[in-house]
């Protein structure tokens, strides 16, 4: 994989919704499903327990690709997971 870059929203959203990064880290690296986004963008999604919440969890991270790295959009996690 490409290095990759967090824009600062990104990193605000982890603080902002309680996602450990390394939880994040590990869904752009082993992905469950890739999914084309809009604008070119790419979803990155993982299945995953919340210890905190005490249940599972879906996870998104939605990146662009350019030249050279893989830049993290946001960060979002949600119970959501059978939609």
């Amino acid at each position: 994989m490409m290095p990759v870059r967090w824009t600062a929203h990104a990193l605000d959203n982890l603080a902002d919704r309680e996602i450990q990064r390394e939880e994040a880290e590990t869904t752009l690296q082993k992905p469950a499903l890739t999914v084309p986004g809009h604008g070119g963008r790419t979803l990155f999604l993982r299945r995953y327990h919340d210890s905190r919440l005490g249940q599972d969890m879906l996870m998104c991270a939605v990146t662009e690709t350019r030249d050279d790295e893989v830049l993290v959009i946001t960060v979002y996690k949600t119970s959501k997971i059978e939609k």
